[in-house]
């Protein structure tokens, strides 16, 4: 591993462990075994360190993504979206660091005053809202999903996956203990059907 590797790996830990501001260079320096100025030679502040972690993390979301899908087959868009769920909680669970560090408060604090890491955040969460509208998308042309607004309610669908999520970040619930449930109920979001309701 080279150096920038290494202190972009390990400024991602200490970012998602402590927080952007608790974070200083010095320990960084200490655990990497680079000199400050070295690591201010790959990048020129900390909040380009910082930028340079969300631009990383965003390339690993596009490529796990290519992975999982090649690896697995699914023959209807609404199974697209139940695999679209679980490699979400795969993912969260392989780079958890990183999924911290999207949770936590400093990301979205730095984004108001920093275009390029805004862009970067809106980048990693239309990538996963797009997972699930392709998904959803398929499941209207094959049949298996109902027709409706495809982005809201990919966002819908999302915004529930990633809460779970964010409970099992912060270790006040088990995700997977919830996994059967979630997908249910994204299957009564996607099948509804209005006629068939009895209060309808």
């Amino acid at each position: 591993m080279n150096k920038k590797t290494l202190i972009l790996q390990t400024a991602a830990a200490l970012f998602s462990q402590r927080g952007f501001k608790e974070t200083s260079m010095a320990e960084l320096s200490k655990l990497t075994g680079a000199a400050e100025g070295t690591i201010f030679y790959h990048f020129k502040t900390k909040e380009e360190l910082f930028v340079a972690i969300l631009e990383e993390l965003k390339k690993t979301i596009v490529q796990e993504y290519e992975d999982y899908f090649k690896e697995n087959e699914f023959k209807t868009g609404l199974e697209m979206v139940e695999g679209a769920v679980s490699f979400y909680l795969f993912l969260s669970s392989k780079i958890e660091d990183r999924f911290l560090l999207l949770h936590r408060h400093d990301p979205y604090e730095l984004a108001q005053s920093n275009p390029v890491c805004r862009g970067y955040l809106e980048d990693i969460y239309n990538c996963f809202v797009n997972i699930f509208e392709q998904s959803i998308l398929r499941g209207q042309e094959d049949g298996s999903i109902d027709r409706g607004p495809a982005r809201k309610t990919a966002l819908v669908i999302f915004s529930m996956v990633d809460g779970l999520v964010r409970f099992n970040t912060y270790s006040l619930y088990d995700a997977g203990a919830l996994y059967k449930d979630l997908i249910e109920a994204c299957r009564r979001i996607l099948r509804n059907h209005p006629s068939e309701d009895p209060l309808c």
